[in-house]
C-alpha cells in the first residue's frame, strides 16, 4: 500500500469517488463461497445430522435457502437499479430505505461482520486438533486454541493493513483451491466399517438430540457468505454485473455442495458416531489431514472475507456520518491510497475481532450471528418487496427478482428469527429499533420509510379503488356504514362540523371535509385554498383525525355541493351522507343550508346538518336522541350515529338516552317505545332499557318544554327531520326547533338503514 494518505472525497459521503481495485466477478464468486464452505461444513453439520437426521438436515439448507435465494436475487436487483458504492448491503438498504434505517441496520451489520472474523478464527484453530493432542501426549500441557487464534487474528489485522485487498483476493484463489480438494476427498472416502450405518436412513438421528431451532441457529451461518461478495462492492468493476452473477452463483454451487456432503454423512456414520466426533470427516476422507487442511483454509478465507468486508461497511457508515460522535465519523470514512483503503476502520474492526476472539464459544457467536444476519437479510427482501408494489417509475433494476419471492424471504426471516431463539430476536430487533430512533432524531428532513410506503399505499389504493368499483353492490354485505361528505364555508374558522365528522368517521366510516371557496378559478385563489388545507391537515394530526380533507373553488355554495355529490367516494365506497353545518347565532346561515340539504335528499342523500353554538359539546358526556311519530323513520340512522360517536374515545364516558315522544291520545306511545328498545336490544346497542324515556307530546310547543325540561345540559342532542321538513317552506322552522339544547344534529335518512 502507498504511503500517500488521501482524506474522504468532496460531495455526499456514501457516493464518494472511491476508485478501489476494479476487480471483476470472479472476486465476489470466491468471497462469497469461501465464506458459505466454511467452518460449519467441518465442524457443525455432522452435529446437525446427528440431531435432526438426514431430512432434518435437507431441510435446514431448504429453509436456509428460502431465506438466501430471495435475498440474494433482491440483492441482484437493488444492484442493477443504481450505482453501487462501498458498503455493500448497507449501501444498498440505506439508499432505498434512506439513512435512518439503512444505518441501524448497518450497524448491526457492521458488528455481525467483525464479530463473523472471530467466529472464522476460532473455527480456524480448531483445525490444530492433532497438534494440540500431541503436544498434551507429549508434554503434558492442555494446549488453549487461543494460542492459535489469537496471534493469527493479529496477523491477518497486520496483513490488511499492510497489502490491502489486493493481497485478500489473491489469496481466496490459493484457499478456495485447498477447500476444493478437501471437499473432494471428503465425498470420494469411505468411512470404516465400525461407524458405518446399517442402511441408507432418511430419519435416523440420536434420542434426544437438540431442538430443530437451535440446530437450525447454529447452522445458519453456514449459508450466509453471499454477504461478503456483496461487500466488495466499493472495489468492483462494473457490480451491477458481478454482484448478480458471483453471489448467484456462489450460493447455487453452495446449496448443492451442502446437500452433498448432508447425504456422504448419513450414508458413512451412525447418528451416535456423528454426534460424538466432531471431527468424523476425518475418518471418512480418502486422506484424513485434508479435512484439516481444508478447515483451516476454509475457515482462513471465510475470515479473510468477513475482515476484507467489515471496514469497508464501516466506512460507508462513517461517510453517512451515521455514528454518534463526529470526529470518529471524520477518522473512520478516511481512505488510504488510490484503492481508499479503511484503515482506521480495519483498525476497529480487528479490536472488536479481537476480543471475541479472547472470550468467544463458537456456537455462542453463531447464534448471535444468525441473529443479525436475518435482520439484514429480512431488510433486504423487504425492500425489493415494497419497490415492487410501491411501482416508482425510477426504479429500474435491470435484472428483476419477483415480489412474492422477496416476501417469502422477508417472512422466512421473521419466523426463523422467532424459532432460533425469541430473546434474542428481541433484543436484536430492540436494539436495531433504538439505533433507529436515535438517528431519526438528527436525521429529521432526510429521506426514510415514507417515499417507498407512500409509493406501496399508492398502488395498493388505486388497486383497491378499482377493485370495489368492479365488485360494488347496492347495499353493503357488511351493513351499513357512514361515508360522508362535508361542506362548509368556514373550515378552521368553526371546528365544531371538522369534529363531528373526525368522531363519526373514527372507525366505522369514512369522512371526506370539503372548504368552499367562493370566487371564479384562478391560480392566486387555487394557493390560497392550498394553503387552507395545508392547516386543515395540520388540524386532523394535531386531533388523530383519520379524515380526508380538500377544497373546491366555485361560484356558489350550490355550485360546490353540486359538484360534491358527482364526486365519487374516496373510501371506495360511494358517498352515503352529506353533513351541513349552520351557527345559531347566525340564523341568516340557514337559507344557504335548506337549499343544500333540499339538494342532496333529491340525490337520495342522507342528510346530516348540524346546529352549532360556542357550547362546542361541552363535556362529551351525555347525547339525547329525540324520536318523535313523525320521524320515526330517522331512528336507526340516529341511533346508529349515536353509537358511532360514543365509540370515540373523547366520548368513551358518554351516556346516551333516548326521547320517544307520542301522542298519549292515540295509544301508539307505549308500543313504538317498546319496539325501540327491542331495536336497540337485538342491534347490540349500548343502551339500556332504563335510558329510554317516553314521553308524551300532543304538540310542537309540549316537545320543546320538554327538551327543556330533559336536554338542556346534555352535550349533543339528535334530532329527525321528515321529507316535509325538507321540502316544504318550513325547513327553516324545523332546523330552528329544540330552541332548548345546545348543538343539535338534525338527520334526514333518505334510505333505508338496518341495524342487525
Amino acid at each position: 500500500m502507498t504511503s500517500q494518505q488521501t482524506g474522504p472525497a468532496t460531495g455526499s459521503p456514501a457516493e464518494s469517488s472511491q476508485v478501489g481495485h476494479g476487480f471483476g466477478t470472479a472476486p465476489v464468486f470466491l468471497a462469497s463461497i469461501s465464506t458459505i464452505l466454511g467452518a460449519i461444513l467441518f465442524l457443525r453439520f455432522g452435529y446437525a445430522v446427528a440431531h435432526v437426521g438426514l431430512w432434518g438436515s435437507l431441510m435446514i439448507i431448504v429453509i436456509g435457502h428460502l431465506v438466501t435465494i430471495p435475498t440474494v436475487l433482491a440483492v441482484s436487483e437493488i444492484a442493477t437499479n443504481r450505482r453501487v458504492a462501498g458498503g455493500g448491503a448497507y449501501y444498498i438498504v440505506s439508499r432505498s430505505f434512506g439513512t435512518s434505517i439503512g444505518g441501524s441496520i448497518g450497524i448491526a451489520l457492521y458488528l455481525s461482520q467483525a464479530i463473523s472474523v472471530a467466529f472464522y478464527l476460532v473455527a480456524f484453530a480448531e483445525a490444530f486438533a492433532p497438534a494440540y493432542e500431541w503436544i498434551a501426549a507429549t508434554y503434558a500441557v492442555d494446549a488453549d486454541p487461543r494460542w492459535v487464534s489469537l496471534p493469527c487474528t493479529v496477523l491477518l489485522a497486520v496483513l490488511m493493513l499492510i497489502k490491502g485487498a489486493g493481497l485478500g483476493v489473491r489469496a481466496l484463489w490459493i484457499v478456495c483451491v485447498i477447500l476444493g480438494v478437501s471437499i473432494a476427498a471428503f465425498l470420494l472416502g469411505q468411512a470404516p466399517e465400525s461407524i458405518r450405518p446399517d442402511g441408507f436412513h432418511l430419519t435416523a438421528r440420536i434420542e434426544g438430540g437438540d431442538a430443530f431451532g437451535l440446530v437450525f441457529a447454529t447452522c445458519f451461518p453456514a449459508f450466509t457468505g453471499m454477504i461478503a461478495g456483496l461487500g466488495l462492492s466499493g472495489d468492483l468493476k462494473n457490480p451491477q454485473k458481478s454482484i448478480p452473477l458471483g453471489i448467484i452463483g456462489a450460493t447455487l454451487v453452495g446449496m448443492v455442495i451442502y446437500a452433498l456432503v448432508a447425504i456422504k454423512l448419513a450414508q458413512s456414520a451412525t447418528p451416535e458416531a456423528l454426534a460424538a466426533d466432531q471431527f468424523i470427516m476425518v475418518q471418512i476422507a480418502l486422506w484424513g489431514p485434508a479435512i484439516y487442511i481444508g478447515l483451516g483454509a476454509a475457515a482462513l478465507s471465510s475470515a479473510l472475507g468477513s475482515i476484507l468486508v467489515a471496514p469497508r461497511t464501516l466506512q460507508a457508515l462513517a461517510r453517512d456520518n451515521v455514528l454518534p460522535v463526529p470526529k470518529l465519523n471524520r477518522l473512520l470514512a478516511k481512505g488510504w491510497g488510490k484503492a481508499q483503503e479503511p484503515v482506521s476502520a480495519t483498525c476497529v474492526s480487528s479490536v472488536i475481532a479481537i476480543a471475541f476472539v479472547a472470550a468467544g464459544d463458537i456456537d455462542f457467536i453463531a447464534h448471535i450471528l444468525s441473529m443479525f444476519f436475518m435482520v439484514t437479510y429480512g431488510a433486504l427482501c423487504s425492500v425489493s418487496f415494497l419497490e415492487y408494489f410501491a411501482g416508482n417509475p425510477s426504479y429500474r433494476p435491470t435484472f428483476h427478482s419477483r415480489w412474492y419471492l422477496s416476501l417469502v424471504g422477508a417472512v422466512m426471516c421473521g419466523l426463523m428469527m422467532i424459532q432460533m431463539n425469541v430473546l434474542y430476536a428481541l433484543v436484536a430487533i430492540s436494539l436495531m429499533v433504538a439505533t433507529y430512533f436515535g438517528l431519526r432524531r438528527s436525521r429529521q428532513g432526510e429521506r426514510d420509510l415514507t417515499a417507498i410506503f407512500q409509493g406501496t399505499m399508492f398502488q395498493l389504493t388505486r388497486r383497491l379503488q378499482i377493485s370495489l368499483q368492479k365488485n360494488r353492490v347496492v347495499k353493503s354485505e357488511g351493513g351499513w356504514r357512514p361515508s360522508i361528505v362535508a361542506v362548509t364555508r368556514f373550515g378552521e374558522r368553526r371546528l365544531g362540523h371538522f369534529d363531528l365528522l373526525r368522531w363519526i368517521s373514527h372507525r366505522h366510516g369514512f369522512g371526506h371535509f370539503i372548504q368552499f371557496f367562493q370566487g371564479e378559478y384562478s391560480f392566486t385563489k387555487e394557493i390560497e385554498a392550498r394553503m387552507q388545507v395545508g392547516k386543515l391537515i395540520e388540524r386532523t394530526e394535531v386531533s388523530g383525525a383519520g379524515i380526508f380533507v380538500d377544497s373546491l373553488i366555485c361560484s356558489s355554495f350550490q355550485t360546490a355541493l353540486a359538484q360534491t355529490l358527482q364526486m365519487p367516494g374516496i373510501s371506495g365506497l360511494p358517498n352515503n351522507c352529506v353533513l351541513l353545518e349552520f351557527n345559531k347565532e347566525h340564523p341568516e346561515e340557514i337559507e344557504e343550508t335548506v337549499q343544500g340539504a333540499q339538494l342532496a335528499t333529491e340525490s337520495m342523500f342522507n342528510v346530516l346538518i348540524l346546529r352549532s353554538t360556542n357550547y362546542r359539546f361541552g363535556y362529551r358526556s351525555s347525547i339525547h336522541l329525540w324520536v318523535t311519530e313523525e320521524n320515526l323513520v330517522n331512528a336507526p340512522l340516529m341511533l346508529l350515529l349515536a353509537y358511532i360517536i360514543v365509540g370515540h374515545r373523547e366520548w368513551r364516558h358518554a351516556e346516551i338516552r333516548l326521547y320517544a315522544c307520542f301522542d298519549s291520545g292515540n295509544g301508539n306511545g307505549e308500543r313504538e317505545t317498546n319496539k325501540l328498545s327491542r331495536l336497540m336490544t337485538e342491534g347490540r346497542l349500548p343502551i339500556s332499557r332504563q335510558n329510554v324515556t317516553s314521553v308524551p307530546c300532543a304538540t310542537r310547543e309540549a316537545l320543546e318544554q320538554e327538551v327543556i325540561l330533559r336536554s338542556s345540559k346534555a352535550d349533543l342532542v339528535i334530532a329527525g327531520l321528515t321529507d316535509d321538513d325538507v321540502k316544504s317552506g318550513e325547513a327553516k322552522q324545523a332546523l330552528q326547533c329544540y330552541h332548548g339544547a345546545n348543538d343539535v344534529l338534525f338527520v334526514h335518512a333518505s334510505e333505508p338503514v338496518l341495524i342487525e
